[in-house]
């Protein structure tokens, strides 16, 4: 389920681009502005507007840590913002002075690529804001740029249609012609890497004027040329489609189109989940957020809508247990026991006789996700409980709480194979099975880096997060 949670209305002229980072939303304008929302309530940053271009801006990207902001513009320049102060930092001129209509940061933080409206790119190094390399493509221009995961190569797409594999030596690597009929518009990779011993293996979405989103498999083998391979077209939307972006774990792929829509796509499927129309005109802009199920997307109606792809905590109203204090064990029990609030862990406390402590876990602030996570170190250090006969109770009672939710009717691919508890950030390890992070994450840390399930050696230690079984586990709590 999604939901339209806020419109954001501050730019007077249409939305070119949104882009997110783990606490803040960047947005640009035809207006020459770049305004930043600060994302638990997304109120505007004291410092924004940003106003330093004199033309149009056209797009905006947050270095990976979230510290700086580049966009760029129909004046010539990229400029990268401060997102401590609001000031600019550098002002990178394009070469030729032509209009940059895209800028794109490696996930590393080293190198930016800007690209024009006379087809030419230029590679900064990002740390010393100084021009590398150049590149062009004649007779187009440059709409699209995407780095791949690893930061060693980057995918350019332009208004001939064509789709550009390059090195960071600005080296074309391989040439998809006619990738989209009249034009590409974006272009974006997924986050993962896919490898063997002799090939390694990138996803990239891209849209265009064609009406299509395309998924490709880009292979660069060990040895040899890179070759872009398509796996799937997506055929969700009726007019052109301008824009893209995969979700941090490249489970999920936005687009806006210029039939006013939103789709969302189960990625790795290629299945349409979700069709959304709140836009009153063309939608030029989309990006998920990095560490919530945010979707932000752009419109030329000049506003932003803030979306909530639903993770089960919107799966219960939480204005319901606020307004009944005096919440029954009854009712309560309809909820999973991580979605307790501090109050109704106030009246588990009393029924289980344990009065004494309800002031010391309200004082700190423990609801049920919050219980569940006790250990004889916190209940010490951080709640001061002295008694350890209370201290043992405690644990006790909440492992009778975590045993009781086991047995009652979870099914069991919700569970975590190590704490066999409903997961709530579910991720997939290397061997190909979804855990709770925060389990398998203490598990890589202690124990020498094998599968919880074969024993095997885990290849690499990256963790995806899982958001088609998140989804999955939001529906079925909604359905207790």
């Amino acid at each position: 389920m999604v939901s339209l949670i806020c419109t954001l209305q501050d730019h007077r002229d249409d939305i070119n681009w949104c882009a997110f980072s783990a606490q803040l939303l960047a947005t640009c304008s035809g207006d020459k502005t770049v305004r930043v929302y600060n994302t638990r309530d997304f109120s505007e940053l004291a410092f924004s507007p940003l106003e330093g271009h004199g033309y149009s801006a056209h797009c905006c990207c947050f270095s990976p840590c979230g510290q700086f902001l580049a966009s760029c513009s129909t004046d010539a320049t990229t400029l990268v913002w401060s997102m401590t102060t609001g000031e600019i930092e550098a002002v990178l001129e394009h070469p030729g002075r032509s209009p940059v209509r895209i800028c794109v940061l490696s996930p590393d933080s080293t190198h930016l690529v800007s690209g024009a409206s006379d087809g030419s790119l230029a590679l900064w190094d990002f740390p010393s804001k100084q021009l590398r390399r150049t590149g062009c493509v004649s007779d187009t221009t440059m709409v699209a740029c995407s780095f791949s995961p690893c930061s060693q190569m980057f995918v350019t797409g332009s208004t001939y249609g064509d789709l550009r594999v390059w090195d960071l030596n600005m080296t074309q690597l391989h040439a998809e012609k006619n990738a989209h009929d009249l034009g590409v518009t974006c272009c974006t990779f997924a986050p993962d890497i896919l490898s063997d011993s002799q090939v390694v293996q990138f996803h990239l979405a891209s849209s265009g004027q064609d009406s299509h989103v395309k998924i490709w498999a880009v292979n660069k083998p060990s040895s040899g040329v890179v070759k872009m391979q398509l796996l799937h077209t997506l055929t969700g939307q009726s007019a052109p489609v301008l824009t893209c972006a995969y979700s941090s774990d490249g489970q999920l792929l936005v687009s806006g189109s210029v039939d006013k829509t939103v789709t969302i796509y189960d990625a790795k499927n290629a299945v349409l989940l979700y069709t959304l129309n709140q836009h009153e005109r063309y939608v030029t802009a989309c990006s998920f957020s990095p560490t919530s199920p945010l979707i932000a997307t752009g419109s030329m109606d000049k506003t932003v809508n803030i979306w909530k792809v639903e993770d089960g905590c919107s799966g219960y109203d939480d204005s319901t247990v606020t307004s009944c204090p005096a919440s029954t064990s009854a009712s309560r029990s309809k909820l999973l026991v991580s979605d307790w609030s501090e109050e109704d862990v106030s009246v588990w406390l009393l029924e289980e006789g344990l009065d004494g402590l309800v002031d010391t876990f309200k004082t700190n602030n423990i609801d049920g996700t919050e219980l569940l996570a006790l250990t004889k170190e916190t209940l010490l250090s951080e709640l001061h409980i002295e008694s350890v006969g209370q201290r043992s109770k405690v644990l006790r009672k909440v492992e009778e709480l975590k045993n009781a939710s086991v047995c009652s009717g979870v099914p069991d691919e919700f569970l975590c194979p190590i704490t066999r508890e409903l997961m709530r950030e579910p991720v997939l390890a290397a061997d190909g099975y979804s855990y709770e992070r925060e389990a398998i994450t203490m598990w890589i840390n202690t124990k020498n880096r094998s599968s919880p399930m074969t024993n095997l050696p885990l290849l690499t230690t990256l963790l995806t997060p899982n958001h088609t079984l998140k989804m999955a586990i939001a529906r079925w709590r909604t359905s207790q």
